[in-house]
């Protein structure tokens, strides 16, 4: 009986080694970098929100958003394990290098996605984890099982999912919407198409391998940079809205037109460009990070010296601690939203 009853210990002592080793296997699953992208967007919406969520409540629903978007990442994984394991991006995943099953995959983002939803639900809303859980949804059955196998507009479709954070997180204070994350959710709405388009350009025969209808592979590059301009140009006179609607100040507006005519030049560069030329496309992808990551930062920064009395009169003691706490957050979070091109 002893033996067995070491045998048994041993068994457990090994099980629970194996799920510490592979434990960044999970995590990666999650999608760590996007999801950072994703809770600072959500971050902002919440901090902008006209009402507030005590210091504790906001942590848990900022955290629940995070899981939310590490669900939809491995359920993404789960999904796409077929295309992932002839990307030469993705090749190194955790699923098609045999660190993770299918079926672990599945079973770890739907607990996570389930988890997500409820905490939120409890700690904030039920608006809110409604989103939540409609985020997901969208990014998962819309975006990854229907679009990107069938269309070239997968990516501006698909981004209707990427673009909900701020959204969500405004509503984890409010329990409703309004036209200010509504203008949040059309900035990176237009972001994404250029963003990810930008990434295609030099990946078109990956995904041309996997069957995948990038609008590169469907419609070539000249075509595909014509889009990412227009597009860029639509985001640059989006991310002057909150400035022409009175939600930001005119240091927004300054700063947001100085970012958006670099993000024109860089689109206006990769246009000109050649098709041996990919350092045009990695340098518009690189800077559409950090315009998106500046503008929210900005956008917070403003809010937090009281550029919008319009909505939060009452709150301006709290937005000064806001804004005395902002500028050292957004030196050291700017090194974090530098995403990985195998996670996106």
């Amino acid at each position: 009986m002893h033996s067995i009853a070491m045998s048994v210990s041993r068994l457990r002592l090994a099980s629970r080694c194996g799920w510490l080793e592979r434990l960044p296997q999970f995590i990666s699953l999650a999608k760590p970098r996007v999801m950072v992208l994703a809770l600072f967007t959500a971050f902002v919406g919440l901090m902008i929100a006209p009402a507030h969520l005590d210091p504790l409540r906001g942590f848990i629903a900022i955290l629940a958003i995070a899981a939310g978007a590490g669900a939809a990442g491995a359920l993404n994984m789960w999904y796409d394990a077929d295309i992932d394991a002839v990307m030469a991006r993705t090749a190194m995943r955790p699923i098609p290098r045999g660190k993770v099953s299918k079926i672990e995959a599945f079973a770890f983002g739907l607990v996570l996605g389930v988890m997500a939803v409820t905490v939120l639900a409890l700690a904030a809303n039920v608006a809110a984890a409604a989103l939540l859980a409609f985020t997901i949804l969208f990014y998962v059955v819309v975006y990854t099982a229907w679009l990107k196998r069938t269309t070239s507009q997968n990516i501006v479709i698909g981004g209707g999912a990427g673009a909900l954070p701020p959204v969500i997180g405004w509503t984890a204070t409010t329990a409703q919407a309004g036209i200010e994350p509504l203008v949040l959710f059309l900035i990176i709405f237009l972001w994404t198409p250029p963003h990810f388009w930008a990434l295609a350009l030099n990946r078109t025969d990956d995904y041309a391998r996997a069957g995948v209808p990038m609008l590169p592979v469907v419609a070539g590059r000249t075509a595909t940079t014509r889009q990412i301009l227009i597009y860029s140009g639509l985001l640059v006179l989006a991310s002057e809205l909150p400035w022409a609607l009175g939600i930001a100040g005119a240091s927004y507006g300054a700063i947001v037109a100085i970012c958006g005519a670099l993000f024109i030049a860089f689109a206006l560069q990769l246009n000109m460009s050649t098709g041996a030329d990919r350092r045009a496309a990695r340098r518009l992808f690189l800077f559409s990070i950090a315009y998106l990551f500046v503008l929210f930062a900005t956008l917070l920064i403003d809010h937090g010296g009281g550029s919008f009395p319009r909505v939060h009169g009452t709150h301006a003691g709290i937005g000064q601690m806001h804004a005395e706490a902002l500028p050292s957050a957004a030196h050291s979070g700017s090194g974090l939203i530098t995403l990985n091109a195998r996670e996106v």
